[in-house]
C-alpha cells in the first residue's frame, strides 16, 4: 500500500522506540521542508507508516509533535562545547544557532512555533519542557562550570547570561530590524565577558 507521501511501512508490530523514532524523523524532514503551514498528523503518518491514533496517543497536538521533531533535528547541531574556556565556548555555541537559525529553514520554522505556541498551551508546554528547558540548562550548567573554575565572579547570574545571549539572537530572529549574524554573535559574547565599561 501506498501513501501520498510515500511507501507505507508494513503494520507488523515494531518496538515503540523504533516507531516513535521514524515518526519523529519523517516528522522532522516534513517540518523542515514545508514549515508548519503543511505540519499534520495526517501527512506525518503517511511518510512514516505510524497511524493517527499512535500519533493523537503520544503527542496532544501537531504543534507538540513539530516541537518534539524539532529538537531531535537539531539537537546534534547545538551540541555545547566544552574546551574549558567559557568564551570560547559561549561563542562557538551562539554562533552555531545563529549558523542554523540564518543557513537552514530552521530559523523559520523555530519562528513558527514561538508564534503558534502563543495561542497553543500544549505546544507552549512542549517547547518549555522539551526545547527551551533542555538548551537553557546546557547553558546553565557550561556557566557555572566556568564560575568554579573561576573564570567568571562569583555572582554571576547564569540564567540571566542565557537570556542575555539567546534572547537578543532570538530578538533578531523574530524582530529583524537588524540582522543576526556571527558577527552579531561574537559581539554579543565579547561585550557580555568584558563589560561595557571603559577601561
Amino acid at each position: 500500500m501506498t501513501g501520498q507521501d510515500g511507501p507505507r511501512r508494513g503494520r507488523g508490530r515494531r518496538p515503540a522506540d523504533e516507531v516513535r523514532g521514524e515518526v519523529l524523523a519523517a516528522a522532522g524532514d516534513l517540518l523542515l521542508a514545508e514549515g508548519m503551514a503543511g505540519f499534520t498528523f495526517e501527512r506525518v503518518s503517511a511518510i512514516s507508516g505510524a497511524s493517527r491514533t499512535t500519533l493523537h496517543k503520544w503527542w496532544p497536538s501537531r504543534g507538540a509533535l513539530a516541537l518534539e521533531a524539532y529538537f531531535r533535528t537539531v539537537e546534534s547541531t547545538l551540541a555545547f562545547p566544552d574546551t574549558g574556556d567559557i568564551a570560547a565556548d559561549l561563542t562557538e555555541q551562539v554562533r552555531a544557532f545563529v549558523r542554523l537559525m540564518t543557513e537552514t529553514p530552521a530559523g523559520r520554522v523555530i519562528a513558527e512555533l514561538i508564534g503558534s505556541a502563543q495561542t497553543d498551551p500544549e505546544l507552549a508546554a512542549a517547547y518549555r519542557e522539551n526545547y527551551s528547558a533542555p538548551r537553557r540548562a546546557l547553558a546553565v550548567t557550561a556557566v557555572e562550570a566556568a564560575r568554579d573554575r573561576g573564570q567568571v565572579r562569583d555572582d554571576v547570574d547564569a540564567e540571566a547570561v542565557v537570556d542575555q545571549l539567546w534572547g537578543a539572537c532570538y530578538h533578531r530572529l523574530l524582530i529583524p530590524d537588524q540582522p543576526l549574524t556571527e558577527d552579531f554573535a561574537g559581539t554579543l559574547v565579547d561585550q557580555l565577558v568584558h563589560g561595557i565599561g571603559r577601561r
